[in-house]
């Protein structure tokens, strides 16, 4: 039996070795002039001349970043009442950084024993949904596991069903499981209730709904926009190097496929994010690498995504940490520096977001000092990193949100998703509750009876 790979084993072609200087990247970032990937790479070690993060650099370029980010955007930080409605945990792709996903034969009815998962039929997604728009949210944020039963559409279900391997296009029909999970078009239209806006369907999650057709990616994004999408969250990113994704999401889409569908769903009048997922295999290189061609496609899409978001890596529960691939994830110097780097060389992305869900609150708020100007958002429920051994909470309050922005000195403000609609938050004028929704009224979105304490309470 073949020995599974360990981080010993592992070896890439891109490796962060370079002809800049530190001096050199950072004087550029100081000017403001385009950094190259050799700049970033030099930002991100504190120098390739020497060995580990140097925290002295460091602080130098946390300080520039931070000078960039009250250039661009100011003292705002901005934050969303949003929801995250995940579908369905029925999954079969095997990424193994993920520990969301169940594995898709234990929803089928003839399964003898119970799953560990979940998934909700477009009449669930509607009631939770309108729970929350009732209660002042105003976005909807879904991204699922890859279930062999979704389709794109009824129209989509029946070439799925007439396909004469359905194994090769990772198809089982919906009457095999205990819980049909609808189409993607009837879980958006689902979602779809009194004016929230539906942010869903990642790239990965288009190529499954394209699976055993001809179709392109834009006829793709152009139904589920008639369905009721609004924008698309650019996560299952995660590194975009090839080298890396065969280690840690082989079954996954490849980097030039992602691209692709992002610039589809642009072209089809969708805005977008984007994100980086770091910290387990990849070195500074492939981080530098993913930041250019995250870049490169803000220019082709022209200007279409609104925020960048950096995605340190649980390794917790994960098959990266059990098989030994991985020992840990980012150090909170690494954290930092992404942050900071994001700044600096994104320089056609407003936004970067810092992750109290990932960072917990004293972290999250440090990187509001290392480059990042957006805070997430409420939450409500918060299943993916929770599922990998992450110990930050499920809800974050407006009241927390105003407590903890103004304990830095910077100011609180409410935003849409798209950032178009602000509202800046007076911290002695209470209660805070969402206003930009249509049933948003200020009113707090969860007694204090209704809340679940977070896991680090």
């Amino acid at each position: 039996m073949e020995r599974p790979v360990t981080e010993d084993d592992l070896t890439f072609d891109h490796v962060p070795e370079t002809d800049q200087s530190f001096e050199n990247a950072l004087a550029k970032a100081r000017d403001g002039d385009r950094l190259a990937v050799d700049d970033a790479i030099e930002l991100l070690t504190t120098g390739t001349d020497g060995e580990g993060i140097d925290r002295r650099r460091k602080e130098r370029v946390l300080e520039a970043a931070d000078r960039r980010r009250a250039e661009d955007v100011g003292e705002e930080v901005t934050f969303v009442a949003n929801l995250n409605n995940n579908v369905t945990t029925a999954c079969n792709v095997g990424c193994l950084f993920c520990n969301f996903k169940d594995a898709a034969h234990t929803f089928e009815s003839e399964y003898e024993a119970e799953t560990a998962g979940f998934t909700k039929t477009p009449a669930d997604s509607r009631e939770i949904v309108s729970d929350a728009v009732d209660r002042g949210v105003y976005e909807v944020t879904s991204v699922s596991g890859l279930h062999p039963a979704f389709a794109l559409d009824d129209e989509h279900l029946e070439i799925l069903r007439a396909h004469p391997e359905p194994k090769e296009v990772n198809f089982k029909p919906p009457e095999r499981y205990g819980t049909d999970p609808g189409t993607y078009a009837d879980q958006l239209a689902a979602m779809s209730v009194d004016g929230v806006h539906v942010h869903s369907m990642t790239p990965e999650e288009a190529y499954h709904a394209r699976r055993g057709t001809d179709w392109s990616y834009e006829e793709v994004y152009r139904r589920l926009h008639e369905a009721g999408l609004d924008t698309v969250p650019g996560t299952a990113a995660e590194i975009l190097v090839d080298e890396v994704r065969e280690v840690i999401c082989p079954g996954k889409i490849g980097t030039e496929g992602w691209l692709e569908a992002m610039e589809a769903a642009a072209d089809v009048g969708m805005g977008l994010t984007a994100t980086i997922m770091y910290g387990h295999v990849e070195n500074e290189a492939h981080r530098a690498m993913h930041l250019k061609r995250v870049r490169d496609l803000q220019e082709r899409v022209d200007g279409a995504i609104t925020e960048f978001v950096p995605l340190s890596f649980i390794h917790r529960n994960t098959p990266l940490f059990e098989h030994d691939v991985v020992s840990g994830g980012a150090s909170a110097d690494e954290d930092e520096l992404l942050i900071a780097v994001s700044r600096l060389f994104l320089d056609n992305i407003d936004h970067i977001q810092s992750s109290w869900v990932k960072y917990g609150d004293q972290q999250g708020l440090k990187m509001l000092s290392c480059g990042a100007d957006d805070f997430m958002g409420t939450i409500l429920s918060e299943e993916i990193t929770k599922r990998a051994g992450g110990e930050y909470g499920e809800f974050r309050s407006f009241a927390e949100y105003v407590d903890l922005i103004s304990s830095i000195g910077r100011v609180p403000v409410e935003r849409s998703t798209d950032y178009e609609r602000r509202r800046v938050i007076d911290p002695d004028e209470p209660p805070f509750g969402p206003e930009l929704g249509p049933k948003a009224d200020g009113t707090p979105l969860l007694e204090a009876a209704e809340r679940t304490a977070p896991a680090d309470d």
